[in-house]
């Protein structure tokens, strides 16, 4: 038997969750975010194949989603259903006998020692779907980053093999943004330097339980913000949120962060190191107000956001697939 790495991607996830409650959005255009109501400032969580024909895609404003296509059902975000139906998921690939490591919501590495692994992938999307009544993709490869890439040429509800084999019949006509983690700019700097693919990548799959590294809160405000004293206001009330998150988890802060996206779309982060860690929200609001200080102030803002880091040495955490945009 030869060692493996699958790669299961939930598809549409969130949405196929939806459509889980309520059958009748079965074939309709769904697009799930913010309170589910198109004419207030959110962006999209996801689309539903049927939304994604056209153009309605993640982190695309709810507005913009609303113009593109009026006639879309729109659905607010409900973490707790989507955490849910995520445990039940990762629950039934733990039923296997394999190393499953948790990437989020709606993704996991399974690392597997099979001589079929194609036939393995089958077996693994038919207890999802029997369990669930959720479909995923599954991507085999012998790496992580082979297994990650090979998901996309499975969607939907497919299996795809990518190895060191076939790797250049696939990828080598490929820009280099077609690798895991390599994003516009990066492939422009590649491109200046003339840096080709490779097909390298981490093999072994961990079972560890996958480390929330901070905890956050934003708001989007339906109507401008100008005043300073009002901005100070909402960074504190964030401020006192996120420690309640912080005190949950158990650790404490070593660093707070504030997110601020100015009119018409510009956005900035600033992050300081706290004097000491802390778990108090009076002292994590007076942190976040400190960062705060540190945006120079001369334009309207429509976002804000509040960020605790943990330590990267706590050693007892709690996972978590919540982020951070």
């Amino acid at each position: 038997m030869a060692d493996w790495v699958l790669h299961v991607d939930l598809d549409q996830f969130i949405a196929a969750v939806e459509v889980l409650r309520d059958p009748s959005l079965r074939g309709r255009p769904v697009v799930v975010g913010g309170n589910g109501d198109p004419t207030e400032r959110a962006v999209v969580a996801t689309a539903s194949y049927e939304a994604r024909e056209f153009g309605v895609r993640s982190g695309l404003p709810l507005r913009t989603a609303f113009k593109k296509l009026p006639d879309a059902v729109y659905l607010p975000v409900d973490h707790a259903l989507y955490e849910a139906a995520s445990a039940d998921v990762m629950a039934v690939l733990r039923s296997f006998p394999v190393v499953v490591e948790v990437l989020g919501w709606d993704e996991a590495f399974v690392g597997t020692s099979v001589d079929d692994p194609a036939a393995f992938a089958r077996s693994v999307q038919a207890a999802v779907l029997e369990k669930t009544g959720l479909h995923c993709s599954v991507g085999i490869g012998d790496n992580k980053l082979r297994a990650k890439i090979a998901t996309e040429f499975g969607k939907p509800a497919g299996v795809f093999q990518l190895t060191r084999e076939n790797w250049a019949e696939v990828m080598g006509h490929r820009p280099t943004s077609a690798l895991w983690g390599i994003g516009a700019k990066t492939e422009r700097k590649l491109a200046e330097l003339g840096l080709v693919t490779q097909g390298a990548g981490d093999t072994v799959v961990s079972a560890t339980p996958w480390v929330v590294k901070s905890r956050s809160h934003e708001k989007t405000f339906q109507q401008d913000l100008a005043s300073l004293e009002d901005i100070r206001r909402e960074v504190v009330a964030l401020a006192h949120q996120v420690a309640a998150d912080v005190v949950a988890e158990g650790r404490p802060a070593v660093r707070v962060g504030v997110k601020v996206r100015f009119v018409p779309f510009f956005t900035k982060v600033r992050l300081m190191k706290l004097p000491a860690p802390t778990s108090s929200a009076d002292e994590l609001a007076a942190a976040a107000l400190v960062v705060l200080d540190r945006f120079e102030h001369g334009r309207a803002v429509r976002l804000l956001g509040v960020r605790a880091e943990f330590s990267d040495d706590d050693v007892e955490p709690k996972p978590s697939p919540s982020t951070y945009q």
